[in-house]
């Protein structure tokens, strides 16, 4: 019985991640009303940067999209039908999937690959991982937006990081066919779920740390914590209330003043306040 070629099993689970990316950057041109110009560098960038970004972090000459005849016909041909393409709900929910899918591809190819060229398992994970979502950044960052693996957007990356382990783990046991095949599986379906149940890792706002606090001398002032959305809390003694333009900075400490004379009967302000009462 003849074995399947496992390189034959990269270079089509790499191809059909360039497919799947090339239809992502097609959307997001047509969001921007992009010509067909914009369609094609778009998609081509969308498609072929991850692999790209792979190569040239792995040293492995040249990159394999600008040495296989495959990589960028795929690349031009599904940006080209991205850009004919009508786009209706289902369209949309199909992107979805593919979203996921080229995520899975990606971080199977990047992983499989450092590992194949000697890299230890710790950085093969990681250049999986920036295999997967290095399209998708330098298609965000070509439209002028924050890449939507910074935050606030689906699990792209902590799901690349699922399929990375699970591909160096079967690698290891010197299974990379049902790794490849985990992965994609995993991803696509992990990926799916947290975009249909709007699963986000949580921003640093969103954690109320309580932080010590300590006078210019050293002293123990306070723990200052977040405000809650209820309302503002009110400073120990010892920390000033001031807040920026935008009044969300944190108290800052100012030194005890209840020490210091000045020839006004000990006020910390110096002097009485105008309209008080005589001493």
């Amino acid at each position: 019985m003849r074995q399947f070629d496992p390189n034959t099993l990269f270079s089509t689970v790499d191809i059909v991640g360039v497919i799947a990316n090339a239809l992502l950057g097609g959307a997001v041109a047509r969001a921007r009303h992009f010509d067909v110009v914009g369609f094609i560098v778009l998609g081509v960038c969308s498609g072929l940067g991850g692999g790209i970004i792979r190569d040239l972090l792995l040293g492995v000459g040249l990159p394999v999209a600008l040495t296989h005849s495959a990589y960028l016909p795929a690349a031009i041909t599904s940006s080209v039908v991205a850009y004919l393409l009508h786009w209706g709900r289902w369209t949309n929910r199909l992107l979805v999937v593919a979203d996921f899918l080229a995520v899975g591809c990606w971080a199977a190819t990047g992983t499989h690959k450092a590992l194949s060229v000697g890299v230890d398992w710790l950085p093969s994970v990681v250049v999986g991982v920036l295999t997967a979502v290095g399209g998708g950044m330098v298609r965000d960052v070509l439209v002028a937006r924050a890449p939507v693996v910074f935050g606030g957007n689906p699990l792209y990356a902590s799901v690349a990081l699922v399929g990375s382990v699970e591909m160096l783990v079967l690698d290891r046991w010197h299974r990379p066919v049902l790794g490849m095949a985990l992965s994609i599986g995993t991803c696509a379906a992990l990926g799916s779920l947290a975009r249909w149940r709007r699963w986000v890792l949580p921003g640093a706002a969103q954690w109320n740390l309580r932080l010590p606090v300590f006078s210019d001398s050293g002293r123990y002032v306070a723990v200052l914590r977040r405000p809650s959305s209820g309302g503002s809390e009110v400073p120990p003694e010892g920390v000033s209330s001031a807040s920026g333009p935008a009044g969300d900075q944190e108290g800052t400490v100012t030194e005890p003043e209840a020490g210091r004379t000045d020839g006004s009967g000990g006020s910390p302000a110096g002097r009485d306040a105008p309209g008080s009462p005589p001493r």
